[in-house]
């Protein structure tokens, strides 16, 4: 749907209304023949207008209650959800979503109301990765209890997270192989896990490379797009400025284009970027940016898997998912080298790097 949607000028919400052939859904004819020309010259295959709207009938089964600490501030949540839902739904099973808002009381209140509703299956997600200690009220239950996002010591419970450490070095590989050695990175809050663990896979992909760390060229900053642009004045500073930059999250990425572009840099001639995440404004970007998918949808499909196959009464090692990078235009290779004048000063001594 976002293919179609870049390609025919529109929403992903419309385009997904032509292509579910949604009822009571007023959109023009011209709409709707620009978004199925596309799907059909994408290779894609609409659907086939009932000629009748009927109701939606659910065979019976079983009602899996969804409990999430926050669903409003970001979009892994609805994504997670999304992927869970259209999953279950082929089994005709129906999902019920309730946001606990870190609120113990409430938290063991939604458990017993799901219990009560006859929930067979519980799905506990938190939105920052993290090992959890899990309510009594949840360990107490008989029904399947699935972890999305988080994981306990106990390894009672399946549970899934982002194979975060692989991604950082992907992400950090992907520079390498495009002849980029002095690579910087923008780390979000480093007390959380995903901060942690992506500065390890650049590490570990600059240790694989034979390539020297150097702490002068890890910022920390804390995932937002202001974060990204002063920590990126804070690189184009450095006595010899990188010719690439880490930044991990597609937010701080924006920050990070935006201070490039202050500096008349052109991305990714003069510097390249890639980011982490993939959210939707990753390809918007002039250029689109070269980022990692977090695979919360992924993450709710494997949940709905494990339902399917019923094994849930052992020990669960933790699963870790892939996150696939998306090559796109930020990434080049590094020009041999640049003068670039210090951040907020229009006068004064240029800077050079060298690229050996």
């Amino acid at each position: 749907m976002t293919d179609v949607a870049r390609e025919a000028g529109c929403s992903q919400a419309t385009v997904s209304f032509v292509l579910n052939n949604a009822p009571g859904i007023r959109l023009s004819e011209d709409t709707r023949r620009r978004v199925l020309d596309t799907a059909r010259r994408l290779g894609y295959r609409a659907a086939q207008p009932q000629a009748v709207a009927e109701p939606r009938r659910y065979q019976a089964g079983r009602k899996i209650g969804f409990i999430v600490d926050q669903l409003a501030t970001s979009p892994e949540a609805v994504q997670a959800i999304e992927g869970l839902s259209q999953a279950a739904e082929a089994s005709g099973d129906l999902v019920f979503v309730a946001q606990s808002r870190n609120n113990a009381e409430l938290e063991a209140e939604l458990i017993e109301t799901f219990v009560a509703q006859g929930a067979s299956a519980l799905v506990y997600m938190t939105i920052f990765t993290r090992e959890v200690e899990l309510p009594q009220s949840l360990l107490d239950l008989q029904i399947p209890v699935l972890l999305l996002n988080c994981y306990a010591d106990s390894q009672q419970h399946p549970a899934v997270v982002p194979s975060e450490i692989a991604g950082g070095q992907r992400a950090t590989h992907h520079l390498i192989s495009n002849g980029h050695q002095r690579i910087a990175t923008i780390t979000g809050e480093i007390w959380m896990e995903a901060a942690q663990d992506r500065l390890k896979g650049y590490r570990r992909a600059l240790a694989t490379a034979d390539i020297p760390f150097d702490a002068d060229l890890v910022l920390y900053g804390d995932w937002s797009a202001s974060a990204g642009f002063e920590a990126t004045r804070q690189i184009l500073a450095l006595d010899e400025v990188p010719t690439a930059i880490f930044c991990q999250n597609d937010r701080m990425a924006i920050g990070c284009y935006e201070a490039l572009k202050e500096a008349g840099l052109d991305i990714p001639v003069d510097m390249s970027v890639v980011g982490y995440d993939d959210e939707e404004i990753a390809r918007h970007l002039h250029p689109q940016l070269t980022t990692s998918v977090l695979p919360h949808r992924a993450m709710g499909q494997w949940i709905a898997e494990q339902l399917a196959e019923d094994r849930l009464d052992a020990r669960h090692p933790l699963t870790k998912l892939e996150c696939p990078l998306v090559v796109r235009a930020s990434v080049a290779q590094p020009r041999q080298d640049l003068t670039i004048s210090p951040p907020g000063q229009s006068t004064g001594a240029p800077q050079t790097r060298t690229q050996s």
